[in-house]
């Protein structure tokens, strides 16, 4: 049986690209560089912000002091609007609730930055009692280093055999081979089916609901 079970944040709990999308834009328009439209953003994002504003810059100004000011100018914005157009995919709130009500502890691992995914999840999911929260830090790898599953292990032990690692990227994938967790793939969120394939994903779903029949090795 799994008794923990990791989520990605952005595209697998929440849907954050508009506010990704338009926080962004906000940073380009006030840096002086074109904007991108918000159906561009699914594919930049899943590495961190750094990694978001780098792939919004245009190539020839890609460089750590223009990632810098863009960081910047995106933090003053999407951290007072993080939660304009953000809301939990459906079927995501009664799904938490499930899992607690068997006992099964729960966790998130983003590549956001720790004080935003602070913010939304307590924001989102003020009454689930999350076994650790855990967004990007300084110093510690971004995933798909598995560092950060390796973090919530750290406080909620676990033998490995029982943790299950759910998210929307080949990002999250990698990141949960690498941890040796057993990962599951969802159809919901910024990157395709094919991608999950292509990494890996031991599991594949299209509704939240799935993932109640994987947590028994009896599956």
């Amino acid at each position: 049986m799994k008794s923990l079970v990791i989520f990605d944040l952005d595209g697998t709990l929440l849907n954050t690209i508009e506010d990704l999308g338009i926080a962004t834009n906000y940073a380009l328009s006030q840096c002086g560089y074109p904007q991108h439209s918000l159906s561009s953003y699914p594919m930049f994002v899943g590495n961190g912000v750094s990694r978001l504003l780098e792939r919004a810059l245009p190539e020839d100004e890609r460089n750590a002091e223009n990632i810098a000011r863009m960081r910047e100018k995106f933090s003053e914005y999407y951290d007072c609007h993080d939660c304009d157009h953000t809301a939990p995919y459906p079927g995501i709130p009664e799904l938490l609730d499930e899992l607690t009500s068997r006992g099964v502890k729960v966790a998130v691992a983003s590549n956001k930055y720790q004080s935003a995914v602070t913010r939304l999840v307590t924001h989102f999911f003020p009454t689930v009692p999350w076994a650790a929260v855990e967004g990007q830090k300084e110093g510690v790898p971004v995933k798909p280093d598995p560092s950060i599953v390796f973090e919530i292990l750290g406080k909620c032990p676990t033998p490995k055999a029982e943790v299950l690692y759910i998210g929307d990227s080949g990002v999250d994938m990698e990141t949960a081979r690498r941890a040796c967790v057993e990962s599951i793939g969802v159809s919901w969120g910024f990157r395709s089916v094919k991608e999950l394939k292509e990494h890996y994903a031991d599991h594949i779903i299209s509704s939240p609901d799935e993932i109640l029949s994987h947590l028994s090795d009896d599956e």
